[in-house]
């Protein structure tokens, strides 16, 4: 392809609409693109970590998603809602139909082929410092099960705000990336906090057909020293005085799965947004018991049903250990997650520290957290005693996996154990 027609086809896909999202997050900057290609071919991956943690060392850091469709699976034992629940489609033992990114970093275009047809949910979580010159590389595999769209995909950063509206993802302002095609996008991150991404083409259909992910801005106060605390010791936030320092973190994707509308997807069917009623109410694109098995692998067979659907939500600390826990919610309902027998503090909302301009701090002191729709929480627990507590959604509708009996849905567990029993945490959610 001729430079000419590269740039013919990136004006192709920017469309001329003025109408967005609200930005409801703050800070990041952009300069520069690369528009490349992705030859579609096939190979073997090497197994990949929970969360990417960027695949190089100094400020320059790069990562490289796909995009693509797939098959996942919800919890067993759930009721049969025919037609749309079990997909008559899906091959054993997954159920159900999505669209997801997959963590394609360091794999060769070959490899990177190789995992068309096998999507992710939830998406990989990122993980930067702040001022790291980010790269993120997106490719659109396209969908196995649906040759007749030519859906591009976009990664929009939700709530960054960028120098210039190219790397928005919101496809009638900046680019979306067509089938077969490469966008690579420019971040500079400048405000440490909770964050998350999401495609933005067709958004309401592709967000609920699970292109979401998180992203984890880490402070430049983690390699400065603070009053008391010792170079290395992790915070949530740049503080000033160690209020956020935390010894082991758990991030949350929240979002609700509607059986019907996969299954529209897959069999060539239209779906009526207004009728929107979930059928599963997911922790990281699991329902509980899902959401307290081990984290997997999506390139290792072994993960059985759950491949595909690789972070776990299981919280594990020891006595006395500060826990921060990061909740996003990419669903379009509330969720009021509680936390039994354990107090919580809601340090930051939407990625801002909760203290006033007179450095007056506002954390809050609570049982329960409410997230909306888009919104993102940083939360602190501290327990001081061993056990195992249940962490959930308040609303016990959303407790069930698909209308069946016992619990289900929007649960997960915070095992603590005696001093000593866990060892120090390598990556978040592990």
């Amino acid at each position: 392809m001729t430079d000419e027609s590269r740039s013919d086809a990136a004006r192709r896909t920017a469309g001329s609409g003025l109408g967005r999202r609200a930005v409801m997050l703050g800070g990041a900057g952009a300069v520069g693109s690369v528009f490349l290609g992705t030859r579609l071919s096939f190979g073997q991956q090497a197994p990949r970590p929970t969360v990417v943690q960027a695949a190089a060392t100094g400020p320059a850091k790069s990562v490289h998603l796909a995009g693509t469709d797939g098959w996942v699976s919800m919890p067993a034992g759930s009721p049969d809602d025919l037609p749309f629940f079990p997909d008559s489609l899906a091959p054993s033992p997954f159920d159900t139909y999505v669209f997801g990114f997959r963590d394609v970093t360091g794999m060769t275009a070959t490899q990177v082929a190789a995992t068309r047809g096998k999507a992710q949910i939830s998406a990989p979580m990122l993980a930067f410092d702040e001022l790291d010159e980010v790269t993120i590389t997106l490719s659109n595999l396209g969908l196995v099960m649906r040759p007749d769209l030519f859906d591009g995909h976009t990664l929009h950063w939700h709530g960054f705000v960028n120098a210039i509206p190219l790397f928005d993802g919101v496809p009638e302002l900046s680019l979306a990336v067509p089938i077969g095609r490469d966008l690579s996008y420019f971040y500079r991150p400048r405000d440490a906090g909770t964050y998350m991404y999401h495609c933005h083409f067709e958004d309401v259909e592709h967000v609920q057909m699970g292109m979401t992910g998180m992203v984890f801005v880490r402070p430049k106060q983690n390699k400065a020293p603070v009053a008391g605390h010792p170079i290395g010791t992790k915070y949530a936030y740049n503080d000033g005085d160690g209020s956020t320092r935390y010894d082991r973190e758990f991030a949350f994707m929240i979002t609700e799965l509607w059986s019907a509308a996969h299954y529209r997807d897959a069999h060539i069917q239209v779906s009526d947004w207004t009728d929107y009623a979930p059928s599963f109410w997911l922790l990281n694109g699991r329902g509980y018991p899902d959401t307290i098995a081990p984290a997997g692998n999506p390139e290792s067979t072994s993960a059985g049903r759950l491949q595909y659907q690789p972070i776990s939500s299981l919280i594990t600390c020891n006595v006395d250990e500060t826990v921060l826990l990061r909740l996003s919610n990419l669903g379009y309902q509330n969720h009021a997650l509680t936390l039994d027998n354990v107090d919580m503090q809601v340090i930051a909302k939407d990625a801002s520290l909760l203290r006033g301009r007179d450095g007056y701090t506002n954390y809050l002191e609570t049982n329960t957290v409410d997230v909306g729709p888009g919104e993102s929480r940083d939360v602190l627990v501290t327990p001081h005693q061993p056990g195992e507590y249940l962490l959930y959604d308040r609303n016990y509708a959303y407790l069930g996996n698909g209308g069946g009996p016992g619990w289900g849905g929007m649960m997960t567990v915070l095992r603590v154990g005696a001093p000593g029993t866990y060892g120090p945490q390598t990556q978040p959610n592990t």
